[in-house]
């Protein structure tokens, strides 16, 4: 039986040494995240992120500025996520938590201090793509770096 899988977007913005996270509100976790969500099935992987971008920190982006950087597969129990992780070189907006019932705040955090309570899955993909790593797996406590 195949297994349904989900697609995923994912934003790596860097500026200055500092990576830009979301801060989710102790209702939905308390940890801090990137800037990301669901492809509906009407749209591409880009034009997904663009929209994600917008609705939960104000960001701006353009489809010709996005690089694939990262791909995640993961593994939840009998489902499956396929997660990829894009770069922006050029972004614009007002950058601001939009969705503030979901995230408390946007951040810019030091690479070399990340938050204690970043996820797993983001301190795992920040390691692989650090690494040069373009693919990596992640079934719950399981990571897996490929080359």
């Amino acid at each position: 039986m195949a297994a349904k899988i989900d697609i995923k977007v994912r934003l790596l913005l860097y500026k200055k040494g500092r990576i830009l996270l979301l801060k989710q509100t102790k209702r939905n976790g308390g940890n801090y995240s990137l800037v990301g969500g669901n492809v509906d099935s009407e749209e591409g992987a880009k034009a997904a992120l663009i929209r994600e971008a917008e609705e939960e920190a104000g960001l701006l982006l353009q489809a010709e500025h996005l690089s694939l950087a990262h791909v995640l597969h993961k593994r939840i129990g009998k489902s499956q996520r396929v997660t990829l992780y894009f770069k922006a070189n050029k972004f614009g907006g007002e950058i601001r938590s939009k969705e503030p019932k979901k995230f408390q705040r946007v951040e810019w955090c030091a690479l070399d201090n990340l938050p204690t309570n970043l996820t797993n899955t983001v301190r795992h993909v920040l390691k692989a793509y650090r690494h040069g790593r373009m693919y990596s797996e992640f079934k719950k406590n399981v990571q897996v770096l490929v080359d």
